[in-house]
């Protein structure tokens, strides 16, 4: 009997032990990973926490993401409205219970609730419409669980997430912004207290129906604010008076297309896009250049300019203040608006000019007055022009940049070969050019790619940046200073000077050299006269104008901002008058007077300079004969660029009006001066704009020309040129100018195609001529008797 007892007793713990473990598990397991698996709305709000833009979740829900911390009024408010001991129960309030119960058996129906915070969450994330006494006991061990699990804060801010406000309102951030347009910290005690009893009945009581019982519940938390000294009276009888809102705000619409390109990928934040992203936008500067945009849009939409574009950055951080995609027009939908343009692929104009002469600064092959060829320009059957189709011989390359000339900056590309200038672009972080470097060839330096306003902007701020930070890392350079634009704050970290290099891919110097000339520009509208206030601010800026005239750009640098502009057509038509100078860099300008003005200018890199002796005429490094002289400050690599090629030894007579040789004049009355000699074709259009240049002087009669300085060079067509001659519209073979420069203005020359003579030019050296389909030899002769052979194919007519 005792063994049998004994055994049952033994059976019965067994059996005990294991319903307790079977229970215990259960506990464990019985509340999922994830409370709540719904999707959040993409919110972005700028440095301060101002919501600029929102996109509603995927179930058509506005619920935004869980904050970190919840305002202390609201915190007060709904646990005194909904769980006043929550900080004291472990889940369940037994007190409220067993005092629900009697109230309730007392009455014979519901008239008191018992349910915590925890309940109603555990509630919420069950999704349950109907209840029953045995999904209420369910409610209560999952409140004990949670209990467990979360901290008394997360459950809090879990609850305040996901609490139903009303029609598709759900969470308490979503819910201040749709009601009240602020963010919950911002909110008065009156709307905490509507906020913290809306979600008791959000069906029965909403802003926009039933604003009678709905301010009664208010006000009755108010009264128990009151009472337990959470408010003063005062602050409790101005409460009552604040209205119950009327409906629903709508969300801010601030930076729909920065939203749109986060969420789509175009712009990587590291982050998931449903959740609140805190950009570094600031909402003030956001406002004023949308307004700018919309404002400037009005004078350009007659002309059949849809749709403009604008960045702001912070030069020192990165940093984007402002981004405004597109011109929003919601009542135009053909105007393309909603197309985000800053992160599309556009023709960039001129903007690139500026990294190639920074690149052959760095490498020496220029100085920053060096002279550049400005004459027609055939090369490979390619024929820049510049903007305004005119020629200035020779123009020193910082004019060249400062005016945007093409031609010069064709032929600087051509030394530097595209090939480099397309691998220093994708090492700058250029990625949108797809092609090889043979697809672009030299219209690469006229926007013969294609470039976004995100990675421009970008590559103008690190230009600016190198500067500031070269001196602040002990004239040494961090690789991370070159970056995209920052859009999600990132924190600086100092760094360790032996982490750091001594040269990298910009150099302080050369870019402090482009930024220099690049404020040389004029201004729209001022004519250079801001040089003359003290109080203007010093700007390197750049313009450009895509072929078609389908894009006009402007963007500018100072040690603070970089603010970069687009106006054009999204669809990519072309209008008359669409240039950079015109359309972009007005807006520009104006979006430098809304920001702080930069008094002081990028300071001068002399450790990476040496001033030296450069030829005031052309530009080079100073060599024999070089007068007058000028000192300019250049790159460590200028102290070995080229020595100036044309100022040259000559011989002349005792007049100085004649060249002469020693077989035709006494050596010991020979004069030997250091003449400026440009190549014809160079001096032919230089000379009309310096009207100081002087032409080296003619051979003496008698005196054989020489070979070392010829006086007659073909503008067109060039050595083993292919040509094609067009058809006329009456079906007649049309003609080619053939064009020569000759240094003497009143010289002669005689012409001869294949042999025959086909007539004689004086001052103007042009010839019509319509040779035949094939190769074809012209021999030119002066009456000094220098010749010069061209040889040349035509293709067809």
């Amino acid at each position: 009997m005792i063994s049998r007892v004994l055994k049952f007793t033994k059976r019965f713990r067994f059996a005990m032990a294991g319903i307790v473990l079977v229970l215990a598990l259960g506990f464990y397991f019985c509340l999922p990973g994830n409370l709540f698996n719904e999707p959040y709305s993409s919110v972005l709000t700028d440095r301060d926490g101002q919501l600029l833009q929102a996109h509603i979740s995927k179930d058509g829900q506005w619920r935004f993401p869980i904050t970190d911390s919840l305002p202390q009024k609201y915190k007060q408010a709904v646990l005194l409205y909904e769980d006043r001991h929550f900080y004291k129960h472990p889940g369940v309030d037994v007190t409220a219970l067993v005092r629900a119960f009697i109230q309730n058996t007392k009455a014979g129906k519901i008239r008191s609730g018992a349910s915590t915070i925890h309940m109603q969450l555990i509630r919420l994330s069950r999704k349950k419409s109907s209840r029953n006494f045995f999904r209420k006991m369910v409610e209560l061990v999952l409140a004990v669980r949670l209990e467990c699990r979360y901290s008394k804060k997360d459950i809090l801010k879990m609850y305040a997430g996901h609490a139903p406000f009303g029609g598709n309102v759900v969470g308490l951030n979503a819910a201040a912004w749709r009601y009240f347009g602020r963010n919950p910290h911002q909110l008065s005690w009156a709307e905490v207290a509507t906020l913290a009893v809306l979600p008791n009945s959000p069906g029965l009581i909403h802003p926009g129906r039933n604003r009678i019982a709905l301010k009664i519940k208010r006000n009755l938390l108010l009264d128990k604010l009151l009472m337990n000294k959470l408010i003063d009276a005062e602050t409790h009888r101005l409460s009552k008076l604040e209205d119950i809102p009327q409906k629903p705000i709508a969300i801010p619409q601030l930076a729909p297309h920065l939203l749109n390109s986060i969420r789509s990928g175009k712009i990587e934040t590291g982050q998931n896009p449903e959740q609140e992203l805190k950009t570094t936008i600031n909402v003030n500067i956001q406002k004023r250049i949308t307004e700018l945009l919309l404002r400037h849009h009005q004078r350009w939409k007659g002309n059949g300019i849809q749709n403009a574009a604008a960045m702001v950055m912070e030069v020192e951080t990165g940093d984007v203040l402002a981004y405004v995609g597109n011109v929003f027009q919601p009542q135009n939908p053909e105007a393309d608006s909603e197309v985000d343009v800053i992160t599309a692929p556009r023709s960039p104009g001129s903007t690139l000019k500026p990294f190639l002469y920074e690149a052959m600064l760095n490498e020496g092959s220029i100085l920053p007055k060096t002279l550049i060829p400005d004459v027609p320009t055939q090369i490979s059957g390619y024929s820049p022009q510049n903007f305004d189709h005119g020629y200035a011989g020779a123009v020193p390359a910082s004019l060249a940049l400062s005016r945007s000339l093409n031609i010069p900056a064709v032929r600087m590309l051509q030394q530097y070969r595209t090939e480099r200038f397309h691998a220093r672009l994708k090492q700058l972080g250029i990625h949108t050019l797809t092609k090889s470097p043979g697809h672009y060839g030299l219209s690469l330096i006229l926007g013969g790619g294609e470039n976004t306003m995100w990675e421009l902007a970008g590559l103008y701020a690190s230009m600016g940046r190198v500067i500031l930070r070269h001196r602040i890392h002990s004239n040494r350079y961090d690789p991370e200073d070159i970056h995209p634009p920052r859009m999600i704050h990132k924190k600086e970290t100092s760094k360790k000077l032996e982490k750091l290099m001594p040269a990298y891919i910009f150099n302080s110097g050369s870019v402090y050299q482009t930024l220099e000339a690049m404020q040389e520009v004029m201004r729209p509208g001022e004519e250079m006269l801001w040089q003359q206030f003290n109080s203007a601010q010093r700007i390197a800026w750049k313009t450009g104008t895509s072929f078609g005239f389908r894009d006009g750009w402007a963007i500018g640098v100072t040690p603070l901002y970089v603010v970069a502009v687009w106006v054009g057509n999204a669809d990519g038509e072309g209008r008359p008058g669409l240039i950079g100078v015109e359309t972009a860099a007005p807006v520009l300008f104006d979006i430098f007077r809304t920001l702080p003005v930069s008094r002081e200018w990028f300071p001068l890199p002399s450790s990476e300079m040496h001033k030296i002796s450069v030829c005031q005429r052309s530009g080079h490094r100073a060599g024999e004969g070089c007068k007058p002289l000028d000192s300019a400050w250049v790159c460590k690599a200028g102290l070995t660029s080229t020595v100036c090629p044309y100022h040259q030894q000559i011989h002349l007579d005792a007049s100085r009006n004649y060249r002469v040789q020693s077989d035709c004049y006494p050596v010991d009355r020979m004069l030997h001066p250091f003449w400026f000699v440009l190549p014809p074709v160079m001096e032919w259009y230089f000379t009309s704009h310096n009207p100081d240049y002087k032409s080296i002087p003619p051979y003496a009669p008698g005196c054989e020309a020489g070979s070392a300085l010829h006086a007659m060079e073909m503008i067109y067509p060039k050595k083993s040129n292919r040509i094609f001659i067009p058809v006329q519209l009456d079906g007649e073979t049309g003609k080619c100018i053939f064009e020569v420069a000759h240094r003497q203005t009143k010289a002669r020359i005689h012409w001869h195609l294949d042999q025959i003579f086909i007539g004689s030019t004086a001052d103007f050296h042009q010839m019509a001529l319509s040779p035949p389909p094939g190769k074809h030899q012209l021999i030119l002769t002066d009456d000094a008797g220098e010749r010069l052979e061209q040889r040349f194919e035509v293709i067809g007519h």
